[in-house]
Parts: C-alpha cells; sequence; structure tokens
C-alpha cells in the first residue's frame, strides 16, 4: 500500500468528515448567497458576489450559530459522563465506574506506560490539564463560537434594523434580544435530544460492527460494551 492510500486508511473519519464538511459548508453559502441576494433585490440593492458574500455577518452568524451548539454538546457530554451514567448504553461507562477514576484506572503517574502521553506520568497542574484538556478546548471552542456568532448576530440584526429605518442595537442590548435567543435555543435543544436519545436508543438497538453501538449479541443491560 502507498503512502497516501496508508494516510487514508488510518484516517479514514477525519478525512471523510473533513471533506464532508467543507462540501457541506460549501453549499450552505451558495444557497445563503442566493437568500441574501434575494432579500438585496426586494429592497431594490444589487447582488453580491459570492467572494463578498462570505465576508457578511449573514452567512457568519448561520455557520457559528451551528459551530457554538456541536461544541456545547461535545462540552457537555464529555463531562456530564464523568459522574452520569446510562444502564445499558455503550454512550456511558460502566456503573460502578462513576467519578474521575483511580490514577491506576486512568493510567497516570506512576501507573504511566511506556506509550503513555508524557503528560500522564507528570505531576502538579501540567497534569491536572492535560487530564481534562479535552473537555478544556471543548468549552474554549463552544465560547469563541458563541461569541462568534452573538457578534455576527448584532451586526447582520443592525442590518435589518436599518433597512426598516431603525437605529442597530449594541452588542449588550442584542444578546437580550429575543432574536438572539431563538437562534441559540433551537441549535441547544436539537443537540441535546440528539445526545441523549443516542444514548438511550443505542441500549436496544445495535449497528453490527460499530463502535457506537454494543455488540449485536450484548444483553441489554450491558453498559459501557463498544461493538
Amino acid at each position: 500500500m502507498t503512502r497516501a492510500g496508508r494516510f487514508l486508511k488510518d484516517n479514514g473519519i477525519s478525512v471523510t468528515f473533513g471533506a464532508a464538511f467543507l462540501v457541506s459548508l460549501f453549499g450552505q453559502a451558495l444557497a445563503g448567497q442566493a437568500v441574501y441576494n434575494d432579500e438585496l433585490r426586494s429592497v431594490g440593492a444589487g447582488p453580491l458576489a459570492f467572494g463578498d458574500y462570505l465576508t457578511t455577518s449573514h452567512f457568519a452568524v448561520d455557520v457559528t450559530e451551528n459551530w457554538q451548539s456541536e461544541y456545547l454538546q461535545f462540552f457537555l457530554f464529555l463531562f456530564a459522563t464523568v459522574r452520569l451514567v446510562q444502564r445499558g448504553s455503550p454512550e456511558s461507562k460502566e456503573l460502578h465506574k462513576v467519578g474521575v477514576e483511580s490514577a491506576e484506572d486512568q493510567r497516570m503517574g506512576e501507573h504511566a506506560r511506556a506509550d503513555s502521553p508524557r503528560w500522564a506520568s507528570v505531576g502538579g497542574i501540567g497534569q491536572a490539564l492535560y487530564s481534562r484538556s479535552l473537555g478544556i478546548v471543548m468549552l474554549l471552542a463552544f465560547i469563541g463560537s458563541w461569541y462568534a456568532q452573538s457578534v455576527a448576530g448584532a451586526a447582520a440584526y443592525g442590518e435589518e434594523r436599518l433597512r426598516e429605518l431603525q437605529a442597530p442595537a449594541p452588542w449588550a442590548d442584542y444578546v437580550l434580544t429575543a432574536d438572539f435567543w431563538s437562534r441559540t435555543l433551537q441549535n441547544w435543544q436539537s443537540e441535546l435530544l440528539a445526545v441523549g436519545s443516542m444514548a438511550i436508543s443505542a441500549v436496544y438497538l445495535r449497528q453490527r460492527g460499530s463502535p457506537e453501538s454494543k455488540p449485536v449479541g450484548a444483553a441489554h443491560t450491558a453498559t459501557g460494551v463498544e461493538g
């Protein structure tokens, strides 16, 4: 197998989903440009070129409002599943492992192995941060995308108000508006529904060969077991 072939095989998930993301983002941009230009024509303004549309608040707010809800989902799931369990779900760890678990179970400190990351074997704040690094990155990504959404949303909302000959609202006022929270909460509720329904459905349903599912023959009560 060639080096390129080996790379694609070893990184199939990230490559496939990365490519699908770019295709979807491009499609969203094309559709968004068409919608935005229709809005411009309705008020007698000229249409924007594709490159110009990509720099608008209209495009930015539509993208970032979805990003922040996705990162919120991962952040909440990572931290919640430290102490919350779901009997029979492969999305949950085993019932007796509630909590941060012992250093031995987590292969930390003196229990680190030869192939363990370096930060797993050191102590102090470095190890404490590394042991929570995935959740921290998801939290920072959520905060960053939420802020970007609020800024872009404020700009888009201000643009709409100017078209109606009204003064645009400052950012601090916009984040208290129904427009902002309607955009935000419609994404949050869909992500929370998806996570919850996946955790429950995986108790009784199977997907052969997927690590997100239990083995086909596993008991419904088997918890934290991957296929």
